[in-house]
């Protein structure tokens, strides 16, 4: 591999981390709502465009995830229901509800932290993005500090129990 792409793909880790941290601000913003801990951000050409954190319990609505909310404002934000540009920065891989979004939006990449073994609809218990027989699919990256993601979730349902 040479030096140029080496550069560009440490670049490019970078910058996700530095939107998965954005992400993980939210979803502390989340839980101090008393929310599950999930935040979310949209970036267009490395600008923030939207972002969201779980907001089911307080408003009493199950479509209120991180990864909708921040859809909405984002289609909101650019006048168009498709944000085929985009990358969505998630701290827990999507449900099958939010992948369903994320086909529908036609996002270009979905980016999370931690991986979902039980609901995870990006690979982990399904793969609804990829190869579904859709007529888009997005690229995926995953476990993009993964555990720095996993431990609020952690603590949050140990402190349920």
């Amino acid at each position: 591999m040479d030096d140029k792409r080496l550069e560009s793909l440490h670049d490019s880790r970078q910058a996700d981390e530095a939107w998965m941290r954005q992400a993980l601000r939210l979803a502390e913003r989340a839980e101090e709502e008393g929310e599950v801990p999930v935040g979310a951000v949209v970036v267009i050409d490395e600008e923030l465009i939207a972002e969201g954190w779980n907001r089911t319990i307080n408003t009493c609505d199950p479509t209120g995830h991180a990864e909708i909310i921040a859809l909405r404002a984002a289609a909101n934000c650019v006048g168009n229901h498709r944000l085929p540009r985009s990358t969505l920065y998630v701290t827990l891989e999507p449900c099958v509800m939010c992948a369903g979004a994320i086909v529908q939006a036609r996002v270009s990449r979905l980016v999370y932290g931690a991986a979902d073994a039980q609901a995870g609809a990006a690979g982990s218990a399904f793969n609804l993005l990829q190869g579904a027989g859709l007529n888009h699919e997005s690229q995926i990256s995953g476990n993009i500090l993964g555990d720095v993601c996993s431990e609020p979730l952690r603590t949050f349902f140990e402190r349920r129990r």
